[in-house]
């Protein structure tokens, strides 16, 4: 339900407080006095049997019947077992919202709380909820020590305690808040229906998350995007190194941990992660007073040798980048003054994007003098700045060694972040650059696909539909090079041999061109065949090959007495050379579903564990990228004698697997190791796939998926007056195909689309159109047979993904064709598809051929009461 009846939430113009029983009075009455407290002229009222006055300001009534009709807020402080029948006794009332604090829910009781809540239409916080606040509009429904102060930071808590500790820290540093939410168990709000409402909140500039988990993989990723594109998001993640669920068998699955895969998902939604409260408190107090910049090079100023190392080795720690010539050292016993004359050239000189002043108090310059020295030199500088045509504001961050509440609040007065120590300080620069840096990549055109990629998916498909039709969980090791082959994963040549004497005459063609044998167990109970000596390499005879498959028996009945020897796999040696050994493969996590693993390979992968996570579906940025967070990718590159890898072959392997877990999603882990990289490309040495029935999901398509891949599925081949259209999705690398089509159309045809004069398509603009989150919207593009665009309509849903709004543009040479028509149809099929009950769109009045379309396919139209030149036009779809 998203955003639905927020408005109520935390705009509430009439609140009740029930539930005041024996057990629930103290919470109601804390709830009840931050209410007063906050709002004292508000319409509070308290449903209590007692009708004693629990609050000056309360309205006190006996019963629900006694209370208004159509409340806004009802907070709820009743024990857990009466706690469906007050929510029901709410929804009868009329009210919008509640707001449980009842501690210590059962969790089976969530479920029947939010039926019952549903039956109603009523949005509920909570239970275990701290509360809610809200300071523009003097709201706190809350057990907050102290009401947070205003500002234009959200934050949004799974945790109480949590939510708490940021509010008490950001009252010390004159933080404030457009809105505090706690979830608590989140029967009904949760974590991405806050994200949904704070990025289209004009009073919030930065979004701060608090979670534990995820429920919902899809919707949280898809809410996370969309914030992210608007606005710096902020997430905290407690119980990090938690346990996984299950034990996984392979080397992939034992590699991509709970936490691991969150921080993937973090990064993949362009959300900046931090690990601490210490970190979150960083982030708070730099979001709250410097914007992001462009720029990573950053210029430290101190008053010691010693104190300006240590903030420069942080930055070096941390990844980020020291301006040429730094630090800027003043000296022990430098003073206000001399701050003041070496942080003015600084805040102007081009060499570095911001500046560091970093202050240990001395006898001869406290915090406090420094402090106001440093802030008179920034606010002068800036003035100056304004009056030479208004250059950007060069960003400053001060460490003040030593929390002094006088410096403190000098620089929070000139909102100037300001931190206690070095390494704090370096942290909050680099959560700017950081948030900077993911925006970029949200934007960023990804690398096109081989044309001559192209998948057999039957083939993938028969094999799996077989081997889990069988109630198989593990390929066998033909079926699995038969998989590979089928998304063009180049592996070593198999033949698999039942016994001893078949090995031996499999191997005889391979020593007979003059190679060397390896001779591998096949077991579906032995996953690692080197924990039984599966495996024996470099056989040059058959006699050899004879002797080894005898000790590989005797060894595995001795260590596995238990397991299946089905045979043995005969392969050709390959000579590894200046070969890299990697890992590349898929795992199965239970919230984010698939996820594609790589690093370095060998048997020793976990305790190295040199790895990168990334959720699919992967374009080849994106595998770059993955290839990049590892330490091996530095021995990818040439080195003495050694050429360098080739990169791109890697990279397209790990798109083929994104792609085969999107195609097949029973395939719930598959490891390649190694998987063998040089100059001339990439080869699976060795390979195994875990199978199972797909789990259920929403939508027919990829249950698993945590974001949406591209949907094959809708492109569609037409014939209009003759000629043949290819009708689909938009994707990411069409950025080029957009420009082109753009510079094709006439300027009457752009500013009848866009409403006004288009003249910059510059890269931002095409990335909004290019890249879509296809679980919020779709935008289909029309091509002829010469590859040229003639047209494309989109769709992009609300927040509640109740209706959507629609645009279109047409190449002017084909207007009339039917081309609008067809689109515009496929674009409705799609909203019916997924829910949407309502299409909407706004229309220049001039723009006839459109309102004729619209008019066909059996819109309504009316006219827009504030612009009289757009009419406003709709569909119902039921």
């Amino acid at each position: 339900m998203s955003t639905y009846r927020f408005e109520a939430l935390l705009k509430p113009r009439a609140i009740a407080v029930v539930g005041l029983t024996e057990t629930g009075a103290a919470l109601g009455e804390a709830a009840l006095a931050n209410l007063v407290r906050a709002r004292p002229n508000a319409e509070i009222y308290a449903v209590n049997p007692q009708t004693h006055a629990l609050s000056d300001g309360v309205h006190c009534v006996e019963g629900m019947d006694d209370l208004p009709q159509n409340l806004d807020l009802v907070v709820i402080t009743a024990p857990p077992a009466d706690l469906v029948a007050w929510v029901g006794a709410a929804g009868r009332r009329g009210a919008a919202a509640a707001l449980i604090l009842t501690p210590d829910v059962p969790p089976g009781l969530c479920e029947a709380v939010r039926a019952e809540a549903r039956g109603h239409g009523l949005r509920l916080l909570g239970p275990g909820s701290v509360g809610l606040a809200v300071p523009r509009e003097n709201l706190d429904a809350s057990l907050l020590a102290q009401a947070p102060k205003a500002g234009d930071l959200a934050l949004v808590s799974q945790s109480g305690t949590v939510a708490a500790g940021i509010v008490a820290w950001a009252a010390r540093r004159e933080v404030g808040f457009s809105a505090v939410l706690s979830l608590g168990m989140a029967c009904d709000i949760d974590i991405a229906d806050g994200l949904d409402h704070f990025a289209a909140d004009l009073h919030t500039r930065a979004i701060l998350l608090s979670l534990d988990s995820i429920p919902d993989a899809r919707k949280f990723m898809s809410a996370a995007r969309a914030a992210a594109r608007a606005k710096p998001v902020v997430v905290l993640r407690a119980g990090r190194h938690r346990a996984p669920a299950r034990a996984s068998v392979t080397h992939t699955g034992a590699l991509a941990r709970p936490d691991a895969v969150y921080e993937a998902a973090f990064r993949r939604a362009g959300l900046l992660s931090v690990d601490s409260l210490d970190a979150m408190f960083a982030a708070v107090e730099t979001l709250g007073r410097q914007r992001p910049f462009p720029g990573h090079r950053l210029a430290i100023l101190g008053n010691g040798r010693g104190i300006a190392a240590l903030a420069a080795d942080r930055l070096a720690d941390r990844g980020g980048t020291l301006a040429a010539g730094n630090p800027v050292e003043l000296g022990i016993a430098a003073g206000p003054e001399a701050y003041a004359a070496a942080l003015e050239p600084l805040l102007t000189a081009p060499g570095h994007d911001a500046v560091l002043a970093i202050h240990v108090p001395t006898a001869r310059s406290g915090s406090a003098a420094t402090a106001k020295a440093l802030a008179g030199t920034v606010a002068r500088v800036r003035k100056s700045s304004e009056g030479q045509g208004g250059q950007r504001k060069k960003p400053i961050f001060v460490a003040q060694i030593g929390d002094d509440p006088e410096a403190a609040a000098v620089l929070a007065a000139a909102n100037i972040p300001g931190f206690a120590t070095e390494a704090d300080a370096i942290d909050g620069f680099l959560n700017l650059v950081r948030y900077r840096e993911a925006q970029d990549d949200l934007m960023r055109t990804p690398d096109s696909l081989p044309r001559e990629f192209s998948p057999d998916v039957a083939a993938a498909r028969a094999i799996v539909d077989r081997a889990v039709q069988a109630g198989q969980t593990w390929l066998d090791p033909v079926d699995v090079a038969a998989l590979l082959a089928a998304y063009r994963i180049a592996s070593v040549p198999l033949t698999l041999a039942p016994d001893a004497d078949s090995a031996a005459t499999a191997a005889w063609e391979i020593i007979a061109r003059g190679g060397t044998v390896a001779l591998k167990v096949v077991s579906p109970d032995i996953v690692h065949k080197s924990d039984v000596g599966g495996v024996r390499l470099d056989l040059t005879s058959e006699a050899d090959v004879r002797a080894a498959a005898a000790d590989i028996l005797v060894r595995a009945r001795r260590l596995r007495p238990e397991a299946r020897i089905t045979g043995f796999a005969v392969q050709p040696m390959i000579r590894r050379g200046q070969q890299r050994e990697l890992i590349a493969g898929l795992a199965e996590d239970p919230t984010f579903g698939p996820v594609v693993v790589f690093g370095r390979g060998g048997t020793a992968v976990e305790v190295i564990d040199d790895r990168a996570l990334a959720l699919p579906p992967l374009d080849l940025r994106l595998a770059s990228e993955l290839i990049d967070r590892t330490r091996v990718a530095r021995r990818l590159a040439a080195y003495r004698d050694v050429p360098a890898v080739d990169r791109h072959a890697v990279a397209l392997v790990l798109v083929k697997l994104a792609q085969l877990a999107a195609d097949c999603p029973e395939v719930r882990e598959l490891d390649i190791n190694p998987l063998l990289a040089d100059a001339a490309g990439a080869l699976a040495l060795d390979a195994r796939v875990m199978v199972a029935p797909a789990p259920p999901g929403r939508g027919a398509a990829h249950p698993r998926f945590a974001i949406r891949p591209y949907p094959v599925e809708w492109e569609r081949h037409l014939t209009l007056r003759g000629e043949a259209i290819h009708v689909r999705p938009v994707r990411p690398e069409d950025e080029a195909l957009f420009l082109t089509f753009f510079q094709s159309v006439s300027a009457e045809d752009l500013r009848l689309r866009f409403f006004a004069p288009v003249r910059d398509f510059n890269h931002a603009f095409l990335a909004r159109l290019t890249q879509l989150d296809y679980a919020r919207a779709i935008a289909f593009v029309a091509i002829d047979a010469a590859g040229t665009m003639l047209g494309a309509v989109r769709l992009h849903a609300d927040a509640n993904h109740d209706s959507g709004e629609y645009a279109i543009l047409i190449r002017g040479d084909r207007k009339g064709t039917g081309l609008g028509l067809a689109l515009m149809s496929l674009m409705i099929d799609w909203a019916k598809a997924e829910g949407i009950s309502r299409v909407e769109g706004t229309v220049l009045r001039e723009n006839r051929p459109m309102l004729a379309v619209c008019k066909q396919l059996g819109f309504t139209t009316r006219p827009d009461l504030e612009d009289g030149g757009v009419v406003k036009v709709g569909l119902a779809l039921g």
